[in-house]
């Protein structure tokens, strides 16, 4: 099924701390569907009586990170962000029953890193695929996805990295999917994963073969479509070593891919992440 484009209601930031780790468990897992049963939904509700739109989970992991345009279209489409960094203290939630799906960003660290909060957001993967709940793995937190699921994350065998706008192809799968993907898209990573067992891959990619999968409500995407012109200034200024890596593109090659594909990208963020999400034209699927 095609996910297709919700209606738009501006909303501000919740900034939430509290709950607590949960314990990474087995869960059991059904199909995935965009939408469930028109017979749950009020087709004559009245505004008044329309419930609120639950906030998504954000999980960031620099004190400067923001959730980028991934953030702008979730308040576009209604939804408040409950922000939470687990690697400055703050806890993640037993359960996702207040929340309507959760996004796991990237950051310098790696999926193979020792540290607790690394430890403990692979494990809390666990609540959305226990609950099956709406879960978004972007770059690291698609690493993270895939290593709760059994897969291994690891660096390229050569030391290639992927900084800048490389190609990706949808696979059949994908297309179902999503059917308008960008050709480029943009990255900023040095370690790749393998397709975890039972998921299924969404888009290929060159040095590195997995660039996108799902498995049921859990997406993992190793690139970033949350990136926003500033935070592109922002990361090639401050992270400009990176660009010495084998396969890295030049600073000036970000900026001018961008005028290129961004437009596709952008489109395509808005469909994925409308149909992403349990609710159609500002009202709950229940």
């Amino acid at each position: 099924m095609s996910f297709q484009s919700g209606k738009i209601n501006a909303e501000t930031v919740l900034h939430l701390p509290g709950g607590a780790r949960a314990a990474a468990t087995k869960f059991s897992a059904t199909k995935f569907s965009a939408t469930k049963s028109s017979a749950a939904i009020s087709s004559a509700a009245e505004p008044s009586s329309a419930k609120p739109l639950l906030p998504v989970l954000i999980v960031l992991h620099q004190e400067t990170s923001t959730p980028g345009r991934v953030g702008n279209a979730l308040r576009a489409l209604g939804h408040r962000l409950d922000i939470r960094r687990p690697r400055f203290g703050d806890l993640l939630p037993e359960t996702l029953d207040g929340h309507a799906g959760a996004v796991i960003f990237g950051g310098p660290m790696s999926a193979n890193d020792p540290d607790d909060f690394v430890r403990q957001e692979i494990e809390w993967i666990a609540v959305p695929l226990r609950e099956q709940r709406p879960f978004l793995g972007i770059c690291l937190g698609a690493q993270m996805l895939a290593m709760q699921l059994g897969a291994k994350v690891a660096p390229h065998a050569q030391g290639r990295a992927q900084i800048g706008y490389y190609p990706i192809r949808p696979t059949p799968a994908g297309l179902k999917i999503c059917p308008n993907w960008p050709d480029h898209v943009y990255h900023w990573h040095r370690e790749g994963f393998e397709l975890p067992d039972g998921a299924e891959l969404l888009a290929e990619g060159s040095d590195f073969p997995m660039e996108a999968f799902r498995l049921d409500h859990c997406f993992g995407f190793q690139f970033h479509p949350d990136v926003t012109y500033a935070m592109m200034h922002r990361w090639t200024t401050r992270g400009h070593a990176r660009l010495e890596l084998p396969g890295a593109r030049p600073r000036h090659h970000h900026f001018a891919d961008r005028a290129v594909h961004d437009v596709t990208e952008r489109a395509w963020l808005k469909q994925f992440l409308d149909g992403w999400l349990p609710f159609h034209r500002g009202r709950y699927l229940l």
